[in-house]
């Protein structure tokens, strides 16, 4: 069952505001992991579903949401790039050794960029929960870990994310857009994400024409 709101929910096409510059140190100390798996794309979108979601579920700590969201997936920067193509998007991908491994690294990468920056252990400690096994393990721990997990994947119902993963899973674009439909949209832990996943993934098909490009 999916956590309800009663809360507006923001469901227009995603974009950032100038209200997040408070950690833009974390931003700059990730430049070298971004790089990975197209991460400059992947994060800086989800992140934004992570503040949209935080306003429909105030009661999350939206400091630990934003800012586990900003480093959950800077891992894949010490896997093998080589891997994370033939193992992490093929045949039972989500129990491969290179998403555990991505977690791992994850949670390495926070616990060596936040506390130069000021956060205490407490506080990595609850992004690193997070991080660790937002790709693999199957539960939710708390409110913040299901809104990471949903902005996780929200991205992926945008044109940007339907193109990216559709190239990496070897699908074409409409259908990603049916996997999208039949398993991610089941996933989702909030009833704000799935309002966006599905008004997103409707604009997505009719802008990148799927029904006629099936």
């Amino acid at each position: 069952m999916t956590l309800q709101t009663v809360h507006p929910v923001d469901t227009s096409p995603i974009a950032a505001d100038d209200s997040d510059g408070d950690l833009d140190p974390i931003w700059r100390a990730i430049v070298s992991e971004s790089r990975a798996r197209s991460n400059d794309i992947h994060l800086p979108i989800s992140f934004a579903y992570a503040q949209r979601l935080c306003d429909a579920y105030p009661d999350a700590d939206a400091l630990v949401v934003r800012v586990a969201i900003l480093l959950h997936d800077t891992g894949w920067a010490r896997v093998d790039e080589s891997r994370i193509l033939t193992e992490g998007f093929a045949g039972d991908w989500r129990k491969a050794d290179v998403r555990f491994e991505h977690e791992r690294h994850g949670c390495d990468i926070a616990r060596e960029v936040l506390p130069p920056l000021g956060y205490d252990e407490e506080f990595v400690t609850k992004v690193t929960t997070i991080i660790d096994g937002h790709d693999t393990r199957p539960e939710s721990r708390s409110l913040e870990d299901s809104l990471v997990r949903d902005a996780d994947r929200l991205w992926r119902f945008t044109p940007t994310g339907i193109a990216l993963a559709s190239s990496w899973f070897g699908l074409t674009p409409a259908e990603y857009c049916r996997r999208l439909r039949a398993e991610i949209v089941p996933e989702l832990l909030t009833d704000a994400a799935v309002q966006m996943a599905e008004t997103d993934l409707a604009r997505s098909e009719m802008l990148l024409k799927t029904e006629q490009l099936a």
